[in-house]
């Protein structure tokens, strides 16, 4: 049963990168002929057709469409626990294209429920996690500001906008974005601890706040933060995970099963996030974008050129 496994995920990788090959070469076939284009603008063409192709394949994949007919967790884990970093290169650009799961990580934005009311039981949790790195409750207090909307009567529960008065204050966007309070943590406590607090395994940003966790991809951060145990203990949960179907699967304590209660959590979210990287002599493009494998649509796009 085991080789099987390995041979469909095998396939399922190669036919991937096959169809993504094909495509992207045949498209920069075409793009690499308008050598009258300033390098810039060449470029920038080179970029969007490289991503409508990789779009494509992802749309026509039918290894894509199995897994989500079946709702197949096995499939989706082997698929996403082979090497997915699919590479290549043409005389003049080399392309690279990264693909693992979207919901690995936990929306700070749950922060706040519907109408500004506080969720208190996530910002217990995400003071005790924070603690444990010995950072000052009025972090969260500073994150529960930037998701409140605008106060008429300031009735905020800390001064960031008397320091940063034009900051957008409706839910946090981006890391970007989060990075305010982090500067903002630092300069008021005299205090850097908060680079000990990997982010970019612990927060993904979105305005929609019932997007699930899939369990069985989450980090061992988002484990550390929801359950309130050990780093040692979140890894060696995150290690046993990728084909759980339910909580009895987990092996968790009863403890712990109550802690994960209070987040809302999945064991199949078919959510893919794509991650394009292209670079020239003189130029390098990141495209990161989540695939809707349900919808076949692409969405948060995010550009760096």
């Amino acid at each position: 049963m085991l080789k099987k496994r390995k041979a469909i995920a095998l396939l399922i990788t190669m036919f991937l990168i096959i169809a993504i090959t094909l495509s992207i070469g045949i498209g920069l076939k075409y793009v690499n002929k308008a050598s009258n284009e300033v390098e810039s603008e060449n470029f920038m063409l080179q970029t969007s057709v490289v991503l409508d192709d990789v779009l494509a394949i992802l749309k026509t994949s039918n290894e894509l469409e199995s897994i989500v007919k079946n709702k197949s967790k096995e499939a989706f884990y082997d698929l996403l626990s082979k090497p997915s970093f699919i590479s290549f290169d043409t005389p003049a650009i080399n392309i690279s294209v990264e693909i693992k799961s979207a919901r690995t990580k936990i929306n700070p934005n749950i922060l706040i429920k519907d109408k500004n009311e506080v969720n208190q039981e996530m910002a217990d949790a995400l003071n005790l996690y924070f603690s444990n790195y010995d950072i000052n409750a009025a972090y969260v207090d500073m994150m529960l500001d930037m998701m409140s909307g605008a106060k008429e009567d300031l009735s905020y529960n800390s001064e960031i906008f008397y320091d940063k008065t034009d900051l957008f204050r409706d839910y946090i966007v981006s890391k970007k974005h989060l990075s305010e309070i982090d500067d903002f943590y630092e300069k008021t406590f005299h205090d850097n601890n908060l680079k000990n607090i990997n982010f970019d395994n612990l927060f993904y940003f979105s305005s929609d706040k019932n997007i699930r966790i899939d369990l069985n991809y989450a980090t061992a951060d988002v484990w550390e933060l929801m359950l309130g145990c050990t780093k040692e203990r979140a890894q060696t949960i995150a290690s046993g995970a990728g084909t759980w179907n339910n909580i009895d699967n987990t092996n968790l304590q009863d403890d712990e099963k109550d802690a994960l209660s209070k987040f809302n959590t999945s064991y199949f979210e078919p959510y893919l996030e794509v991650v394009v990287n292209i670079m020239n002599s003189n130029n390098i493009a990141k495209v990161r974008f989540e695939y809707d494998m349900k919808t076949k649509e692409g969405t948060n796009f995010s550009y760096d050129i």
